[in-house]
């Protein structure tokens, strides 16, 4: 089922997002993880996909694997810089072969030795896929496009963020994904924000249940994530063990939050752990 027809009949819909593991030790507790969380009966889960293409066989073959282990809908990650058209044309023929009818159009990350070799390809931004995609079945994939609650970390400003999300949104983007954040007065004042642009899609919001301190640090500082002060001084100089169970505590927080002002869904990253994600849904009665 298309992720945009879920997020009309259930407010809010509930996602979670894997990655393709790298050993089979990971692979075995990505099956567990998946096993555990089937329980939540998760309205759909999605699965991430490497700069130019590195794990597309691996995303491919989990997302497969995700829709067994959770009877859900899945979602493939897929960016685009650097590819061509046979590259994408190969992806999409996989997807529908498989029956995955759900995208997370992204550009992705640019490897410092591949910029020539970007810039000599058709697709350099996500809103080249999303077109191209379109253009080629416009009802056959189901898009959704990513957004930045505190702006992209190349973007110069907010207002140049919301423009260049405004392009991507009217080339036939379906509902928008958050990156993770923590302070949901920052979501609310984007969401007002783009809602005055013209942009009126459903947003799922990213939501990190905090495990260890310096990791989150570390997730933060890579997407430009600010981690608001009160945040920190609940976990800053804690054990890894009360730093996981005050985790959960802000996340569900955030989460009932975000539900009681009307977010249309809440996407859980779950790093391929199932713990944290699972004691919040709990408490949340999902």
């Amino acid at each position: 089922m298309k992720i945009k027809d879920k997020l009309k009949i259930k407010h809010p819909a509930i996602s979670f997002e894997f990655f393709p593991p790298k050993s089979p030790e990971n692979e075995n507790i990505l099956y567990e993880t998946m096993d555990s969380l089937k329980g939540m009966n998760p309205d759909y889960a999605s699965v991430t996909f490497g700069a130019l293409g590195t794990t597309s066989d691996k995303s491919l073959e989990y997302a497969i694997e995700v829709t067994k282990h959770l009877d859900t809908s899945v979602m493939m990650h897929l960016t685009c810089v650097g590819f061509d058209n046979d590259t994408v044309d190969n992806i999409l023929s996989e997807l529908k072969d498989n029956n995955i009818e759900n995208i997370l159009a992204l550009r992705g990350d640019i490897p410092a030795d591949k910029v020539d070799l970007v810039k000599s390809r058709k697709f350099q931004y996500a809103s080249d896929l999303v077109t191209y995609i379109k253009n080629k079945d416009e009802e056959a994939f189901c898009i959704g496009g990513a957004c930045y609650p505190e702006k992209h970390p190349e973007s110069v400003s907010m207002d140049k963020d919301i423009e260049n999300l405004k392009i991507k949104v009217d080339t036939g983007v379906d509902f928008l994904v958050t990156q993770l954040f923590f302070d949901n007065d920052m979501f609310y004042r984007f969401r007002d924000k783009i809602a005055q642009e013209g942009i009126n899609l459903p947003i799922v919001a990213g939501i990190m249940p905090i495990t260890n301190y310096k990791q989150i640090v570390r997730f933060t500082d890579m997407c430009s994530t600010s981690i608001p002060q009160k945040v920190i001084d609940r976990i800053a100089d804690k054990s890894d063990e009360e730093t996981a169970k005050i985790g959960i505590d802000i996340a569900v927080e955030q989460s009932n939050n975000l539900i009681k002002n009307g977010v249309d869904g809440l996407h859980y990253y779950t790093l391929n752990k199932s713990v944290s994600t699972l004691k919040v849904l709990e408490r949340l009665k999902f």
